[in-house]
């Protein structure tokens, strides 16, 4: 029965935002992240993190995301912006625009592919501290989506911003090669 007032209101969040006149678009959007936080949705569910011994020098990594929809139709995400860390201490960031679109089906989730350029603002060394937590907090995310697509076709852009997520599930893998 959650489930099904989760998808309810999460519907018409999104009808709200792209059918009833308000005063901004911004204001909307806004609130639609709003919504979709109080109702604890969470749009990731898993992050993996790659470690490579070039990380250790550049403070960069490369990770992919699962990506899940809780609503009754298709999302095509288009652009991720976040932050990420523990406690409230930033630990890495990054602003990706897919060359292909990630289309999530309803009810159900999908892989990121390879967001590369994540910065680890805190630097590699220390960034290693966390590694045995386990998970992240998604401090800030805004995502470019657009609702009811079609196979990743057409829909209602919609920018869903200053989402926040705890404790996501994450792996490290270290990669020598």
């Amino acid at each position: 029965m959650a489930r099904l007032s989760s998808l309810f209101f999460g519907l018409l969040a999104a009808l709200f935002v792209s059918a009833a006149p308000a005063p901004s678009a911004l204001e909307s959007r806004d609130l639609l992240g709003e919504i979709i936080d109080a109702l604890g949705i969470g749009l990731v569910t898993q992050i993996n993190a790659t470690i490579t011994l070039d990380t250790l020098v550049t403070n960069i990594l490369s990770i992919t995301f699962e990506a899940q929809n809780p609503l009754i139709f298709e999302l095509t995400i288009d652009r991720v912006t976040s932050t990420a860390g523990i406690n409230g201490t930033v630990y890495a960031s990054f602003d990706h625009t897919f060359a292909a679109p990630v289309v999530v089906p309803p009810l159900g989730t999908a892989n990121s592919g390879t967001v590369p350029n994540v910065t680890l603002t805190q630097g590699a060394i220390a960034s290693l501290a966390i590694i045995p937590l386990g998970y992240l907090d998604l401090l800030n995310i805004d995502v470019h989506v657009r609702a009811l697509t079609i196979d990743g076709q057409l829909g209602i852009p919609l920018l869903i911003s200053d989402l926040h997520q705890k404790n996501v599930s994450t792996t490290y893998t270290l990669d020598l090669s």
